[in-house]
């Protein structure tokens, strides 16, 4: 949202008039003619780009002032190549004045001159267009312009590439190949910028080349990358560094368009000039006679080797010291990429970046190197045939457990799931295992990660780990906070005078409550699909209820439950589904003393135990001792009312010979009982203090329940008739303890005369209460022998002619 000064300037720019538009652009103009322009040309160009861009209409500015506009883009003021590129952006080209760069301007072009000229570009062949003059003025020599225009020129050509990588010919690709390779392999090794060799007689013409040098001091005894360092770099070394940024992104362009070039080798003389014997390659030469697609994947090699060797340097600086993680992440990723191309160079590559994952392994600081070393074993060590365990261990061990309060790190490894889901669910079955910990991402920063679990989830829901995974995902809110004590205890002294403590914060350092905590920070799953004492942890964790982070993450357990279990009903047998109903009983009552999240969780619950009994109503039969004890519980009407109004409307529902024929009758008289009893309690006397009245919706419930078994076994229906006839009775007097709303009270009371009065006739109550499968699930649309088909045919052949 805007603040208020905001949308009054907004306002007053989308209502200005005509009439003063036309004198304001008149004074503009006039502005933009003088030699020198201040702070009220600055200004007025800021409010032409409000009134410009505040309203849905294009508008057409003045030739006057677009003219006055056009010179501004190549200003050395950068704010006025700014504010001019963003009017005419804004704005409609005149006829025939649409920006048209000859050879000459595209040596003067900066980055706003190139957005202005991509947003006109109007078809592909305006884009092919500016790429050719682009890629023409590259092979200029440094005498014909200045080399800031090629810096300004790979940037624009990388936008184009990546917005519309077709209107790059086969001819623009070898050509830009071709200087790549030049930029990246034979830079000079001198340094820029007049530096000096020293002494008293410094001068103009005592100034020798001075060789650049390596991060740690010493002199570069190889060819020039972007960690030589120096007291200024020329022209070349700039385009080496430009190129490299740009390199990988290149390589995947160049990779997707066939071989073959119609652009002949034939001027190579650049790659003699500056040349050095490099310790790297020793395919220097024969790599000239290479087709061009090949040889910039033989240079690209040679060069992120030879950034692997410097990245073993001791840096000098700090700031160094990141630019060679920066350098090492790019440098991997563009071997894997070539190694993608080009599967010959995996055994040239692999010893290099197995030596490399040995030596950062143990330094956690490297974890943003280490992520794409294990891409680079996800796609090629099963062809290298290395054994890739102890990268696994890492990436899903320590990562998560040691870095789970790191948001990039987070951001970087669930990415890196999310892109390899199906290659690490096939090759590495440490994925499936390691859910515990990659949760502990979740249990930190919910809001920030929700999203990747949301994608990620299904993948980690097997037979096996199904179960584990449900009671994992419930103690979420316990994780978080012991994520909290756990980072709280490193840091904090164990006994702070004066002050008081966290109980939860003693229990975590206590030893006899160790193990309690040591299962939630658990690295794999298989130790067990819960612990025993999990009423002792919520109790030890009561404070954290409130904490923020504790909160946040229960919010998002919900959310991740329904995927949990949409998934779990794909692969779910019947032992499987019987386990997880078990579960959601037992767990019901064993949650983190949040009461909006015990609400949801029984909402999530009661919809899916619901859905595993309709996918399965067997499993109402194989579980009715426990659905009983549960739905026998007075206890639960009150505290657990959403789950066990469907635990009701289940066993009343599929406890029937028609679901399962191992249905006898003492077993429905069994059921029968149990919720007479349940119902009888509750209608009878006031709740227990401090509860609530029972839900109206649990009430009609348990009625119907009693009603549906009554009619499948006769012998019940007069004590269910009697009930019903005394709740009338009962009701006539006025208001209950049990239900203090009269509304709810009178929709009850309906409820129980319409069962009464369906259960006088047995064998109508018996049809009703328990339809036959045709009837639940018509095909009237598909059955021939009715007259609806007929009469859909007959219709159709009168309202449709031959």
């Amino acid at each position: 949202m805007y603040s208020h000064g905001s949308e009054s300037l907004i306002k007053q720019a989308r209502d200005i008039q005509e009439a003063e538009l036309k004198k304001f652009y008149r004074r503009l103009a006039k502005l933009l003619q003088g030699k020198e322009l201040g702070h009220e040309a600055m200004d007025s160009l800021q409010r032409l780009h409000l009134i410009l861009s505040a309203t849905k209409f294009t508008r057409t500015l003045p030739a006057e002032l677009q003219k006055g506009l056009l010179p501004l883009l190549s200003s050395p003021v950068e704010q006025l190549q700014l504010l001019s590129s963003a009017v005419l952006r804004e704005t409609l080209p005149l006829s025939g004045e649409e920006l048209n760069y000859t050879q000459e301007d595209v040596l003067q072009l900066n980055s706003h001159t190139a957005a202005l000229l991509l947003s006109q570009a109007g078809s592909r062949a305006d884009l092919s267009s500016l790429c050719a003059q682009l890629l023409r003025s590259l092979e200029s020599r440094q005498s014909d312009g200045p080399t800031h225009s090629l810096m300004q020129t790979l940037p624009i050509l990388n936008t184009i590439i990546t917005h519309s990588p077709e209107c790059l010919t086969e001819d623009h690709l070898t050509l830009l190949s071709k200087k790549i390779v030049d930029w990246l392999r034979y830079a000079s090794i001198t340094q820029g910028g007049g530096a000096s060799s020293g002494g008293f007689f410094t001068g103009p013409r005592s100034r020798q080349p001075v060789p650049t040098a390596e991060l740690d001091g010493t002199v570069s005894g190889d060819f020039f990358t972007v960690l030589c360092v120096g007291q200024g770099f020329t022209d070349d070394q700039w385009m080496n560094v430009y190129s490299f940024s740009m390199l990988r992104h290149w390589l995947l362009t160049y990779h997707s368009v066939p071989s073959g070039s119609t652009i002949a080798d034939a001027d190579d003389r650049s790659e003699v000039d500056g040349s050095v014997v490099s310790m790297v390659s020793a395919t220097s030469s024969s790599s000239r006679l290479l087709p061009p697609k090949e040889r910039l994947r033989e240079k690209a090699f040679q060069y992120c080797l030879r950034l692997i060797e410097q990245s073993d340097r001791k840096a000098l600086k700090r700031t160094d010291t990141e630019l060679q993680k920066a350098c090492l992440v790019e440098a991997v990723c563009i071997l894997d990429c070539v190694c993608v191309e080009d599967t010959s160079l995996v055994y040239r590559t692999f010893p290099c970046v197995k030596a490399l994952f040995g030596r950062l392994s143990s330094d956690l600081t490297f974890a943003r190197v280490l992520l794409p070393i294990a891409q680079f074993y996800l796609n090629h060590g099963e062809m290298a045939t290395v054994d890739c365990e102890s990268v696994w261990k890492l990436v899903f061990g320590r990562f998560p457990a040691e870095l789970f309060n790191s948001p990039f790190l987070a951001h970087e490894l669930l990415r890196f799931l999310r892109l390899n889901l199906e290659s690490l669910q096939l090759r590495v079955p440490e994925y499936t295992r390691s859910f515990p910990n990659l949760l502990k991402f979740l249990a930190w920063d919910s809001p920030a990660v929700v999203d990747d679990f949301v994608d990620l989830l299904p993948s980690l829901v097997t037979a096996e780990t199904a179960v584990e995974l449900l009671h994992t995902m419930l103690d979420l809110p316990c994780l978080s906070a012991t994520l909290l004590l756990q980072l709280r205890s490193t840091c904090s002294p164990i006994s702070e005078p004066g002050g008081r403590g966290l109980l939860s914060l003693d229990a975590f350092r206590s030893a006899s409550l160790r193990g309690l905590f040591l299962y939630l920070l658990r690295t794999e799953a298989g130790s067990g699909d819960t612990i025993d004492r999990l009423s002792t942890l919520h109790e030890l964790l009561a404070e954290a209820a409130d904490w923020p982070r504790v909160v946040q993450c229960a919010q998002t357990v919900p959310v991740l439950l329904h995927i949990f279990f949409s998934a779990v009903v794909t692969i779910a047998d019947e032992k499987l589904s019987a386990h997880l109903i078990l579960v959601m009983l037992e767990r019901s009552s064993l949650l983190l003393n949040i009461p909006t999240y015990i609400k949801e969780i029984h909402r999530v619950f009661s919809c899916h135990l619901l859905r595993l009994c309709k996918l399965r109503p067997s499993l109402v039969v194989d579980q009715s001792h426990e659905l009983l004890e549960f739905a026998g519980t007075t206890a639960n009407v009150y505290s657990k009312a959403e789950i066990y109004t469907h635990v009701v409307w289940a066993l009343g529902e599929y406890l029937s010979v028609s679901s399962d024929s191992r249905c006898s009758v003492r077993l429905i008289t069994s059921c029968f009982e149990a919720l007479e009893a349940v119902l009888f309690e509750i209608t009878s006397s006031a709740p227990p203090p401090g509860a609530a009245c029972p839900v109206p919706r649990v009430i009609t419930t348990l009625m119907s329940a009693l009603a549906k078994l009554a009619s499948r076994s006769h012998d019940l229906i007069p004590r269910v008739s009697l009930f019903l006839s005394k709740l009338r009775t009962v009701t006539r007097g006025g208001s209950v303890a049990w239900c203090t709303d009269e509304e709810d009270l009178v929709a009850i009371v309906m409820r129980g005369e319409e069962l009464w009065s369906l259960l006088k006739t047995p064998g109508v109550a018996q049809s009703v209460l328990t339809p036959p499968p045709h009837v639940t699930t018509p095909q009237w649309h598909r059955d021939t022998n009715l007259s609806m088909p007929l009469q859909l045919r007959t219709l159709t052949s009168l309202t449709h002619t031959q």
